[in-house]
């Protein structure tokens, strides 16, 4: 009955799928896999002149539905995946600039796309790897 019952409960959990997350500066995109396989391709704004995006691996450590900065007169940064000190990825209302460089350092998203990364994100947070290159 007790192997029964694991099984069960093996066959009822959903898999965890693996997330990657690539930023290319360059470009100002953002490529989103899932186990491997190239789900959405979104254009994003990182720093724009004056102001630092940092490149490297990281693996998001918070996430926040929404957040306000302290830094930048309660700018609202609704989504957020923060990957590095001060640094996250969140929806901007400044979708126009969106494909272009122009924010203080984190990446912009468009507002669906934000909460489309942060539900997925959400789910497998542990599993969730973000490069910026």
């Amino acid at each position: 009955m007790k192997k029964l019952l694991i099984a069960l409960m093996l066959m009822t959990t959903p898999a965890i799928a693996q997330t990657n997350i690539v930023v290319s500066k360059a470009s100002q995109t953002m490529k989103v896999y899932q186990d491997g396989e190239l789900t959405y391709v979104w254009p994003v704004s990182t720093a724009r002149k004056g102001y630092y995006t940092p490149t490297g691996t990281y693996y998001p450590y918070s996430l926040q539905r929404m957040h306000y900065s302290k830094k930048y007169d309660n700018a609202p940064m609704p989504n957020s995946i923060f990957f590095f000190g001060g640094y996250a990825i969140h929806a901007t209302p400044h979708v126009a600039a969106l494909g272009n460089p122009a924010s203080h350092g984190c990446v912009r998203l468009s507002p669906n796309n934000a909460a489309t990364l942060y539900g997925m994100v959400r789910q497998d947070i542990d599993d969730t790897t973000i490069v910026i290159r």
